[in-house]
């Protein structure tokens, strides 16, 4: 773990464009335009700058000259876009700045077969938590359909994060609703939730669950800079210090305007630090 200064951080949500066309890696194509068009819509100043990540090497001297710590390398598996764990653990293994996050598809694999999948890859791989994206999935599911809930109870067993990522992209705005996200929590209270986007639009409801189940944190990444997220920012300077957490959302966002502008937030200067980095560490248990 890299030593505690003030300009430690963690990024909790990254991912390099060579990973999948999704992530622009084949410029020319429709995914590569929507990866630019995106960009624009959350405030990138350079709608082009993930092409600095087209390998290995460039994502990594990108995070290192965007002053980041340590980015976390989001895995997924859905119908749409799949990367399996064994290459997000070759991906990170022997870099000090990667931190891997592994994914399954219980609607695909099937519950024995993701409870096996999630016990491999924290386990054997050493993946630092297990990302869901259940209204990606075919057809689309809320977080609390009872399919997930042994992948659950599986990751509290073991003591990881769940990961769920739902925001305006998704299928339908329905499927961003929080509320389901409360049941989980408290049908698991000892899970660390992870909420990838936010769950924007819906802050006010996504807050609304942050204060009242404290094993809930929230990633509002690129959208805490869209229309409603300084709401984030105002739980954060009270109830929420401790369950709000940096992520630039990278390649959609570029890494180092993310890290410049999360400090121009107007976030305490000791909420800040829990904010760039204290959170995600204790919640990862990177320090362990």
């Amino acid at each position: 773990m890299p030593s505690k200064t003030s300009n430690t951080v963690i990024d909790m949500r990254s991912r390099p464009a060579f990973l999948h066309d999704f992530y622009g890696a084949t410029p020319g194509t429709p995914s590569y335009e929507v990866v630019k068009w995106l960009n624009r819509r959350v405030g990138s100043h350079e709608d082009e700058h993930f092409t600095r990540s087209a390998t290995l090497d460039g994502f990594i001297d990108e995070i290192r000259d965007s002053d980041i710590s340590m980015a976390v390398v989001v895995g997924r598996e859905t119908p749409g876009v799949s990367h399996s764990n064994d290459e997000i653990h070759k991906m990170v293994k022997g870099h000090r700045e990667l931190v891997g996050v592994g994914s399954v598809d219980p609607y695909a694999r099937g519950v024995r077969g993701s409870i096996a999948e999630v016990e491999r890859a924290v386990g054997k791989l050493g993946l630092k938590a297990i990302n869901l994206e259940p209204g990606f999935c075919n057809p689309p599911r809320h977080c609390d359909d009872p399919m997930l809930f042994p992948v659950y109870d599986a990751c509290e067993q073991l003591g990881v994060p769940v990961c769920l990522m739902s925001g305006p992209t998704s299928p339908s705005l329905s499927l961003s609703d929080p509320t389901h996200v409360g049941h989980v929590a408290r049908a698991f209270p000892k899970l660390q939730i992870v909420c990838y986007h936010g769950f924007w639009p819906h802050v006010q409801e996504m807050v609304g669950v942050a204060f009242r189940y404290e094993n809930v944190s929230v990633v509002a990444d690129m959208y805490i800079f869209m229309p409603g997220g300084r709401l984030y920012v105002e739980a954060a300077n009270g109830f929420m210090k401790e369950q709000l957490m940096f992520g630039s959302s990278y390649p959609f966002r570029a890494m180092k305007q993310s890290v410049a502008d999360y400090r121009e937030l107007g976030l305490r200067p000791e909420v800040l630090e829990c904010v760039m980095y204290r959170n995600a560490e204790r919640v990862l248990k990177l320090g362990a």
